[in-house]
């Protein structure tokens, strides 16, 4: 075919595309894959598109790129090694993906969302409504863009990644590149994002978001140059001279460079103080910065130099936000390198003790276990028994709050690795993994404590103080689901010193709240109480622990109405984040609509197995029995009936709902009458 019949062909066949996906403008379907797969409709309803392999195969078709995927090669793609079969099951797929995509299709009215091409299939959807191909056309577009456009521009469209593209689907080879070139596309945004925001004079904010990408792409010299650019910017002339320095021996080290001109142009641009940088910040702002940088303490700021996001994560706050982010990337970098071995000490690396049931991110958290999961799997049973010791105790850290068997299994074994190699760090990340897998089931307090004990001896022996306060915190959980004030306090001293030395003011925000819940126990001033809790609220705001922090104050609120015969608080600033499900039946009986409390109260879903279980059940008795629902009372009895003798909400140390056996006593007060 000659050029001039090869540009009409190309042509007819582009106009037939675009006319596709011009009648198919109406369907308002949107698919999103940067994270995991997602389809909605055209009123933003989550769309089922059916098993993992129906999904693998709709990300198939989008990778595509609205060209035709021959049906020899969607077989290959989705089968390592394909069944007899394999093509009819495609064309079944692609059917039940017609019906889920085309509800309103009439029989045998051709497809305008799949289309069959030849042997194949191509998607027809407008690019705009598929998140990667609209995030590659809006990178396309502003390669030449004024700046002030490119920072605004970007800044939205890097908000529409949720995680790694296609998050759900395994590692087929397929799915490896388009990741790989998604996440190539994804670096080169932020970095031209960034670029113009320099040029915008405004680095001070790119910080934080510089540190935690040069430290996932360490080998992206622009990932260097753009961090201490914006280093210098805020008047860290010292800081973006050490990052280039660190840059530039770490690539001599990796890969014998010993002169790299992007790093090496900066570095002169820097000590000679080059216009073009533009101007250090005022000497106040400079002075405010020093001040910050002081107050985090030598011992923090020191290992937080030497080390990575493990060091950084125990002091809380941003840092803490940031070590989580970095640890993650590192994570989904490693992997993408192919080598489990790599893959798998990136992991091990993160050595931060886990207090709370409740993951910050659960995407990110799923996504860490999935990739732990997955390299235990490519190591095989030739891997050093340390670290699949790590690899599993990761495993039941990161996957917590569920009653997946194969978490609390991942950490018994990871348990048992550690006794077996006698080495103290391992068995302190295996400890804590069981203590978050023991909240599978209710009434294991007594579980608890013995492994608090263990951790803090251990930890005391081998000095190992982040996992001394751990055992020191999990005690006072233990010690406030008992109403032991007395042992509590003494753990709460020493976790509190040991803080104090180790410079963790995250543990001080713990024990803080701890002592508003012994004062609501013993205070008849639920304002006071009220107020305390608060102050609270506001310290865990600012402490990077959004799992514990969202819906706490709304729900400890609930909790001091309750005891004091209140109804429950509605006022509207108050956001009940996960909690709302278990509020909502007391909520609409406070706004006088028992109707709608009822229809709440038969739909509640089952607490979560975590630090909140009793109190979530606390909750719900107390619906039962204003709504005189003797189902719901008795699925409360039941659930509570394990944990006699404690305090209802007493494990998270934060919450209390009063004695369980006086909960218990008056369902079956309410029972009996029934």
């Amino acid at each position: 075919m000659n050029d001039s019949k090869a540009h009409r062909a190309g042509s007819a066949v582009d106009q037939q595309r675009q006319s596709a996906v011009e009648d198919n403008e109406d369907m308002g379907i949107h698919v999103r894959v940067l994270g995991p797969i997602e389809v909605r409709d055209a009123e933003s309803r989550l769309v089922a598109v059916g098993s993992r392999r129906r999904r693998e195969l709709l990300g198939r078709l989008v990778a595509a790129r609205g060209r035709a995927a021959p049906l020899s090669a969607l077989v290959d793609d989705l089968w390592e090694d394909p069944p007899p079969a394999a093509g009819g099951t495609v064309r079944t797929f692609v059917a039940e993906l017609r019906r889920a995509l085309e509800p309103d299709r009439l029989p045998r009215a051709p497809s305008k969302v799949i289309e069959t091409v030849g042997t194949g299939y191509a998607l027809r959807i407008d690019r705009a409504r598929v998140d990667a191909h609209r995030f590659e056309d809006t990178l396309a577009a502003l390669r030449d863009a004024p700046r002030g456009q490119v920072a605004t521009t970007l800044s939205e469209a890097l908000s529409w990644w949720q995680g790694e593209p296609y998050a759900d689907l395994g590692v087929s080879p397929w799915l490896v590149a388009e990741r790989a070139r998604l996440t190539e596309l994804h670096c080169q945004a932020v970095e031209l994002r960034a670029r113009a925001v320099l040029d915008l004079g405004q680095g001070e904010s790119l910080i934080p978001e510089l540190e935690a990408f040069a430290t996932a792409h360490p080998w992206r010299e622009h990932a260097w140059i753009l961090l201490s650019h914006a280093l210098y910017q805020v008047g860290r002339q010292v800081d973006a001279l050490a990052w280039l320095r660190d840059a530039r021996a770490r690539l001599l080290d990796r890969f014998g460079l010993r002169s790299v001109d992007g790093l090496d142009h900066l570095e002169r641009d820097i000590l000679r103080r080059a216009a073009h940088l533009t101007p250090a910040p005022r000497d106040e702002d400079r002075l405010h910065l020093l001040a910050r940088t002081e107050a985090t303490g030598n011992y923090t700021r020191l290992r937080s130099m030497s080390t990575v996001a493990s060091a950084a994560a125990v002091t809380g706050g941003t840092n803490l936000v940031l070590a989580q982010e970095h640890r993650a990337a590192a994570a989904a970098e490693a992997e993408r390198t192919g080598d489990p071995g790599l893959t798998a000490r990136v992991i091990a690396a993160y050595e931060v003790p886990t207090i709370w049931t409740r993951a910050d991110d659960s995407d990110r958290s799923n996504a860490l276990a999935a990739t732990a999961r997955r390299t235990l799997h490519r190591l095989g049973p030739g891997a050093s028994p340390a670290l699949r010791a790590r690899l599993l105790a990761t495993i039941g850290l990161e996957h917590r709050g569920t009653r997946d068997d194969w978490a609390a299994e991942a950490a018994a074994e990871a348990e048992q690795h550690a006794r077996d190699l006698h080495d103290p760090n391992v068995l302190v990340l295996a400890l804590n993994a069981r203590f978050v897998q023991s909240f599978q089931r209710p009434g294991r307090t007594g579980e608890r404590d013995a492994i608090a004990g263990e951790l803090i001896e251990l930890s005391a022996r081998h000095d190992l103080p982040m996992f001394q306060i751990l055992g020191h915190l999990i005690k006072i959980q233990v010690c406030a689901a008992r109403g032991s004030t007395e042992t509590a306090q003494r753990h709460v001293e020493a976790a509190e010193r040991l803080a104090t030395i180790h410079e963790s003011p995250l543990v001080h925000v713990l024990t803080a709240a701890y002592r508003v819940m012994c004062l609501a126990e013993r205070s008849h001033d639920a304002a006071e109480v009220a107020h305390a809790y608060r102050t609270v609220a506001t310290d865990l705001a600012g402490a990077g622990m959004p799992g514990m922090e969202a819906g706490t104050l709304p729900l400890a609120l609930l909790s001091l109405h309750i005891r004091h015969h209140h109804p429950a608080p509605t006022d509207p600033d108050l956001d009940w984040g996960p909690f709302r499900p278990w509020a909502q039946p007391l909520l609409d009986l406070a706004r006088g609509n028992p109707a709608a409390a009822r229809h709440a109260a038969a739909t509640l879903p089952t607490p979560p197995a975590d630090h909140l279980y009793d109190a979530l059940w606390a909750v719900n008795a107390h619906a039962a029995i204003s709504l005189r629902d003797t189902s719901l009372a008795a699925q409360a009895r039941d659930a509570l009936s394990p944990l006699r003798g404690e305090i209802a909400g007493g494990t998270s140390a934060m919450v209390t709902f009063g004695p369980v056996d006086h909960i218990l006593s008056a369902l079956d007060q309410h029972l009996d009458r029934r």
